[in-house]
């Protein structure tokens, strides 16, 4: 029980502390408060301690706030000094304790009414009316305290509420004002009167100065008069020269006029200064001066100046680029110093203008441009409009032609969603390589890097390609292209070759690489032909071609120009007809071969040494022919006319077109001519040809007799005839010889005449036979010898026996000759006339050479019963 006693007394002196702890410290920074200051000019009201007027029990430490700005509390200390506050008005001001256990109302306001003061006025105030307004709070005299500011002033002579500053520019006189402050809370109103008299201030004028631009010359102010440059002024005032340097313009006190002209001649561009000053007629207000500026400028040219924008730039460096001007002056002289230019951007994004500063400095001007401008991909035209030195006023417009530039910033190339078309070329050929839908690609030049693979490998190429719209070609050389079938394309990367922007690429496409027509068994062959006939060219040897176009020039006798043929190839071979247009003339002429293209694969290749050689012949001229006259006996044949040759031919009429042959005999009629001549035929040349004859001759009656010991001749067998003035004989019917008319005749021999026509010279066709027979001689008429030796040792003199003349006289004879033992030696006759010493008849030992010595002879005349005669000879060797 007493434990239990003891647990609840504790309890409850626990609550009665609690509850006292907390009503002590509940209000630790008292309670609001009122206070109010009437009379602000009271010292007292400089050192109000607001700590003290708060109510209950504040704890101090605790820091202020001056909730209304009111510029009088040291937040410090919590003293308020009224007077500080330039107002009359509540205010209120927060005192607030911190870090105190059990505090649960930290803070309390006092609240201070401040009753208006409208201060004490000078008793009078004189203003010049050059002051153009007056603040009326000037009219207090400021030794105390000024009037608070938030009173109402009122124009007691006129009868108007008027604001604190007055305008006094337009008015003169004395006039009474009053400044009233409000009543506020328990604090009364309270007013203070000023007198202030306005005195009105000489006008010596508004200046609109003379701005003048020199260059643009000054003969229209060569007296020029300043009142001009003047408005609003008194008169009564009078001109002076106000530079540091005089013009001496103004010669006499009223003298108002100047030479402009003169002025610059003598001092150049510039500023020059004449004052107007007008005396003032009161105590109050000081004299009024104007000073007219007479500015003078030159005009700058900047002809022939160049403007670089530094610089062009990728797209991926926007965010850190910086830009700048450089402008170079022209032939003019431009001074050094400060200048005024208007800078106007266009582009993508619209039209700026900027008016900046920058400097000459030796004819150079540079600065920098806002990277503002150039915040997307696109051109950009920088130019300047407008150049002025910051110390012009602008009356001089100077000359600026075109100084401009354009910047650009450059899309970083993309090839996505580009395409390369598929395309065919012929082996060892350029390969044009079509690139499309690159949209991402603006217009311009590039370079691209690619790969090749498949029947050609190459790696790391770079070709230039120019882009239009989108689309853009290169092409890929032909020593690349060297193996035929499908080679892949690979961009791998792209530069723009202005701005040297770069992206890696990945860009694929087919390039199918055809073969070149295979020439190694080509030939061609043109047929000769006569003038105006068809030439046929044959080309074979095109092995699996079926379609193709081929070209070819003439050279030589017939020139042409390249001639393209589309022709269809049938079992390896075509042939064309060559225009005749093309060979005009005869001669030889050349067919060359320069060119051939399969038409399946367009794939073609240009052709040397593939010629042939035809003849473009000439129609000879129809043969010069005569007419000709032959001898019947000459049996002449076609091959007898003239002209004649394997080129000429015969023809029996003009419109025969079998040739006669050359051993057809010839008629008395007429025979056509034609020359042929590489195939080409003459027209015909007609000749008339005579045969002529006459009749053989006759033999007179036994006129082929004669006596062989009167050595007839040719010439007395032509006397038997009946034309012995024409006749002429031959040792053959057919190709004999002439025989001369002192040819000796022979016995037996045959004799063939012909009678030889004087008109003509034909001999006759016909002719007659004639055997001669010289035995005609009466035997005892005519005697003989016979010799008795002779010597056949070889010398050519007396080698054999012989009885002269005894066949004539008798021509049956027969001699026989015997050695000195009767041996026979020899037996001769007409046809075996002579002995030469060899034995003919015994054979054995006495054969052979008969030695030297005496023979014996018998000779047998036979005929007219006349007995044999025997003799001797003898044989000396």
């Amino acid at each position: 029980m007493i434990k239990k006693y003891t647990y609840f007394l504790l309890i409850l002196i626990f609550i009665f502390s609690s509850f006292l702890s907390n009503g002590l410290y509940a209000q630790c920074a008292g309670d609001d408060a009122d206070l109010t200051v009437c009379d602000v000019t009271d010292p007292a009201n400089q050192t109000v301690d607001l700590f003290a007027a708060l109510n209950g029990t504040p704890t101090s430490g605790g820091i202020w706030t001056d909730e209304d700005g009111s510029g009088g509390l040291n937040l410090t200390t919590g003293i308020l000094n009224a007077q500080l506050i330039r107002q009359s008005g509540i205010f209120h001001y927060t005192y607030t304790v911190t870090g105190v256990a059990g505090c649960t109302d930290n803070s309390a306001v006092v609240t201070v009414i401040i009753g208006g003061y409208s201060g004490v006025t000078s008793p009078n105030v004189s203003v010049c009316s050059a002051v153009k307004s007056f603040n009326l709070f000037q009219a207090f005299n400021g030794v105390f305290l000024s009037p608070h500011s938030n009173g109402v002033w009122h124009n007691d002579t006129t009868n108007q509420y008027v604001r604190s500053v007055i305008n006094v520019e337009d008015i003169e006189g004395t006039f009474q004002f009053t400044y009233t402050m409000p009543a506020i809370g328990t604090c009364p109103a309270m007013s203070s009167t000023a007198i202030i008299t306005i005195f009105r201030a000489p006008e010596s004028g508004d200046s609109t100065g003379l701005f003048l631009c020199a260059s643009d010359g000054l003969s229209g102010y060569t007296n020029y008069d300043l009142f001009t440059a003047l408005s609003g002024q008194d008169p009564g005032g009078t001109w002076r020269d106000s530079n540091v340097i005089s013009t001496n313009e103004l010669t006499t006190p009223g003298d108002h006029f100047i030479d402009v002209e003169k002025i610059y001649n003598r001092f150049g561009e510039g500023d020059f200064y004449f004052t107007y000053t007008v005396p003032s007629t009161n105590p109050i207000c000081q004299d009024a001066q104007t000073t007219v500026r007479v500015h003078l400028e030159d005009k700058f040219d900047f002809t022939g100046a160049t403007m670089t924008v530094n610089s062009d730039i990728c797209e991926t460096e926007i965010l850190t680029a910086n830009y700048s001007v450089r402008v170079n002056k022209g032939p003019a002289a431009i001074p050094n110093g400060s200048y005024f230019v208007t800078l106007r951007v266009s582009g993508p994004s619209g039209v700026t203008t900027e008016r900046i500063t920058a400097t000459f400095n030796n004819g150079i001007m540079s600065f920098f441009i806002k990277s503002d401008y150039f915040q997307q991909t696109g051109i950009f035209n920088v130019s300047i409009t407008g150049i002025a030195s910051t110390n012009s006023t602008g009356v001089c417009v100077n000359i600026i032609n075109n100084l401009s530039d354009d910047l650009i910033v450059y899309a970083i190339p993309d090839l996505d969603g580009a395409k390369i078309t598929e395309s065919h070329i012929c082996l060892n050929s350029d390969a044009l390589i079509q690139i499309s839908d690159a949209v991402k690609i603006t217009d311009g030049t590039y370079d691209i890097r690619y790969n090749l693979s498949g029947a050609s490998n190459v790696f790391n190429q770079i070709a230039t390609v120019t882009f239009t719209g989108g689309k853009g070609s290169f092409t890929i050389p032909a020593v690349f292209n060297t193996a035929t079938g499908t080679t892949q394309i690979t961009i791998t990367n792209i530069t723009q070759t202005a701005s040297q922007c770069t992206n890696t690429a990945n860009l694929t496409g087919n390039l199918i690489i055809d073969p070149l027509p295979d020439l190694s068994s080509l030939i061609i062959r043109a047929n000769d032909v006569c003038f105006g006939g068809v030439v046929t060219a044959v080309v074979s040897g095109f092995r699996n071609l079926t379609d193709v176009t081929l070209s070819y020039t003439l050279s030589g006798s017939n020139t042409s120009t390249v001639q393209v043929l589309p022709l269809t190839i049938v079992n390896g071979s075509v042939s064309f007809i060559i225009p005749s247009g093309l060979i005009p003339n005869t001669g030889s002429t050349t067919i060359s071969i320069t060119n051939l293209v399969n038409n399946t694969t367009n794939c073609g290749i240009n052709v040397s040494n593939i010629t042939d050689v035809f003849l473009i012949n000439a129609y000879p001229a129809a043969p010069v022919a005569n007419n000709h006259d032959f001898c019947k006996i000459d049996q002449a044949t076609i091959a007898n006319l003239i002209p004649n040759g394997n080129q000429y031919k015969w023809y029996d009429s003009a419109t025969a077109t079998t040739a006669l042959a050359d051993t057809d005999l010839l008629k008395s009629q007429n025979y056509y001519v034609r020359e042929t001549l590489s195939n080409c035929t003459s027209e015909p040349s007609m000749i008339t040809v005579t045969i002529n004859d006459v009749p053989a001759p006759v033999l007179n009656q036994d006129g082929q007799n004669f006596c062989g010991l009167k050595n007839p001749t040719i010439a007395d067998l032509t006397n038997n005839t009946n034309v012995p003035a024409t006749v002429v004989w031959y040792d053959a019917p057919n190709n004999g010889n002439l025989l001369p008319s002192t040819t000796p005749l022979i016995d037996n021999g045959l004799y063939y005449g012909f009678d030889l026509s004087e008109t003509n010279g034909c001999i006759s066709n016909d002719h007659i036979e004639v055997k001669v027979s010289l035995l005609d001689c009466d035997s005892p008429e005519y005697s003989f010898f016979i010799p008795d030796g002779f010597s056949p040792n070889g010398d050519g003199v007396n080698d054999v026996f012989v009885i002269p003349d005894i066949d004539f006289l008798y021509p049956d004879y027969t001699l026989e000759i015997f050695n000195r033992y009767g041996n026979g030696m020899y037996k001769g006759h007409k046809n075996k006339p002579g002995w030469d010493g060899i034995n003919y008849e015994t054979n054995g030992i006495a054969s052979g050479i008969a030695p030297n010595g005496v023979y014996f002879y018998i000779l047998y005349f036979n005929k007219d019963n006349r007995p044999p005669k025997q003799g001797r000879l003898y044989l000396n060797r």
